[in-house]
């Protein structure tokens, strides 16, 4: 028998946000979650993105939810679109109890958020490194806390925020609920579960199978560098009539999104900065074929319910090779064909095989397109275009206006190739790009650089996988150079400071707002440590120089 909402025995308030939200059956995490969180026993949640988690834990807390002075529930998320997408549904959800929801994260000034905090906030929605900056601040004060999630926990655990997280559980009362929502349950997180949980009872949601065997998978080995060069020259010839591209971080979004639109290639991002209304118009506009590119990352293209979609593009690949599949999965749909296609940077060659496995399928390594194959494309385009229009007979007025033309000496020639030469104009908007071979060198799957997907686990020289050998550069040679597209970074700790690899990824990548799957080979000296970041991001990590610590103690960033 199926489930309905109505049966779950929520307060009135939440059946009539319910109601208007248009839900109707419950997920399968939702249906076997909800009535568990109801009796106030801990939960562990196994299931992937965009299976309703964010219900399944926000509804039991709102069900629950008595006005105090102090926040009575924490929801901890590892990225900022989360966190802001999180905090928009409980708002939704609770709109009717007038529940204070608050989401907190880096990037932002503390002001807005201290002053919320004053005047009263009944749940914090947050990444952990601005909850522990809060705290330190002692403007949080998670004494009363009666509820914890942490969503997406393995993630957390990638970034390398477990110990912020271990740190804020501490903080809270001993008898609060807890809730760990995790795609995948790694040695860690069982960890962290058996440490400051009590008899945790588990549900899981089975991997929903999604079907690629129409979509053709390509991937282009190119250096990161060069990957817009890339992106814009396959759209010069793919047949692209509606695309979706993925990036690691929201402000990627915005900046591949306006790089596409100054190279003659119309594109809007979707990120977790967007109200509502504005992210409804923009996918308005995508499904009626005004604008053909949206450029998002995972968190925000999360709930999108767009068919006909041709092409998926990896501008950044994911962490996890599952998160591959549902990103291609949203191309190749009712039967219809699709593309997928991959830029690879030379260190990353070695997912390829995780990806295939994940899939079933090959991929096929593609050949980017030259100038004069770009050329060639545009020539033609131009001579299909015109035999269409010569077919049509429908050009009246213009045949007039050559006919003065010709009245005035011109030769009807010398006319019909000034008036292509005028209909090519836009094309000098789009000069063709410049990408860089990739050696075969630099494309071989043992590059030491390379990490699997979501793990880090490079082979070690004893045959057993070293969690972090990739990241410290453990290769026997002290002396190897940082990978081709990175630019090395060193601060002034070290081994005898008690530095640790996932201690530089979870502060760099939380303050810098970038991925820590972006992040390189990390080695630590006794003294000094060396990061490589990829070079486009340079700029933007030795930006927040100054907001870098590994406990108490701040460190800067210098190019090495």
């Amino acid at each position: 028998m199926t489930t309905e909402f109505t049966s779950l025995n929520l307060r009135p308030e939440l059946e009539q946000a319910i109601l208007e939200l248009g839900y109707v059956t419950p997920t399968a995490i939702q249906a076997d979650m909800i009535p568990l969180m109801l009796t106030g026993v801990d939960v562990i949640g196994q299931a992937q993105t965009g299976t309703g988690k964010t219900a399944a834990f926000a509804l039991p807390i709102l069900h629950n939810y008595i006005h105090q002075r102090l926040p009575q529930a924490l929801v901890l998320a590892p990225t900022r679109e989360l966190a802001v997408q999180v905090a928009a549904a409980i708002n939704d959800y609770g709109k009717h109890l007038k529940v204070h929801v608050l989401a907190v994260y880096g990037g932002q000034p503390y002001g807005p958020q201290v002053n919320q905090l004053k005047r009263g906030v009944d749940i914090i929605v947050g990444t952990p490194g601005r909850i522990i900056d809060l705290m330190a601040r002692k403007v949080l004060d998670l004494s009363m806390v009666k509820s914890v999630v942490l969503d997406e926990a393995d993630e957390m655990l990638n970034m390398g925020f477990i110990e912020p997280v271990e740190e804020i559980l501490s903080a809270t009362p001993a008898t609060r609920q807890t809730a760990l929502f995790s795609a995948t349950l790694p040695v860690r997180i069982r960890s962290l579960a058996d440490r400051f949980m009590r008899d945790p009872q588990s549900v899981t949601v089975k991997k929903s199978t999604l079907t690629v065997s129409l979509t053709e998978q390509r991937y282009y080995l190119v250096h990161e560098g060069d990957k817009l060069s890339a992106l814009t020259n396959l759209f010069e010839i793919e047949p692209i009539t509606s695309a979706l591209i993925f990036v690691r971080t929201r402000i990627e979004t915005g900046q591949l999104a306006g790089q596409l639109s100054a190279r003659g290639f119309p594109a809007e991002a979707i990120n977790g900065d967007l109200e509502q209304n504005a992210r409804e118009q923009i996918l308005g506009r995508f499904r009626a074929g005004q604008i053909k590119v949206l450029v998002a990352t995972d968190v925000a293209a999360r709930g999108l319910d767009i068919d006909n979609i041709s092409h998926v593009f990896n501008y950044h690949l994911p962490d996890d090779a599952e998160v591959y599949v549902h990103r291609i999965g949203r191309t190749g749909r009712a039967g219809k064909t699709g593309i997928a296609i991959s830029l690879f940077a030379p260190r990353e060659k070695r997912r390829l095989r995780e990806i295939e496995h994940m899939t079933k399928q090959a991929l096929t390594l593609g050949k980017l397109p030259t100038a004069a194959d770009i050329h060639h494309h545009r020539e033609n385009q131009v001579l299909e275009q015109m035999k269409i229009w010569l077919g049509r007979g429908r050009y009246q007025r213009e045949r007039e206006l050559v006919a003065r033309l010709v009245e005035d000496g011109h030769d009807a020639m010398e006319i019909a190739a000034a008036a292509l030469k005028l209909s090519r104009a836009d094309e000098k908007q789009r000069p063709v790009a410049n990408v860089t071979d990739v050696v075969a060198s630099e494309s071989r799957s043992s590059y030491r650089g390379d990490r699997e997907f979501g793990r880090g686990k490079p082979q070690g020289k004893d045959g057993r996988r070293d969690r972090f050998a990739a990241r410290r550069g453990d290769s026997g040679n002290k002396r190897v150079s940082h990978e081709a597209g990175m630019i090395r970074l060193k601060l002034n700790k070290g081994k005898e400071h008690g530095v640790r690899p996932n201690d530089i990824v979870g502060t760099i990548a939380h303050h810098a707002d970038i991925s820590g799957s972006s992040i390189g080979k990390i080695r630590i000296e006794e003294k000094f440590t060396y990061v490589d970041v990829p070079e486009e991001l340079a700029e933007k990590v030795l930006k927040h120089n100054g907001n870098y610590r590994i406990g108490k103690d701040k460190f800067n960033l210098v190019k090495s």
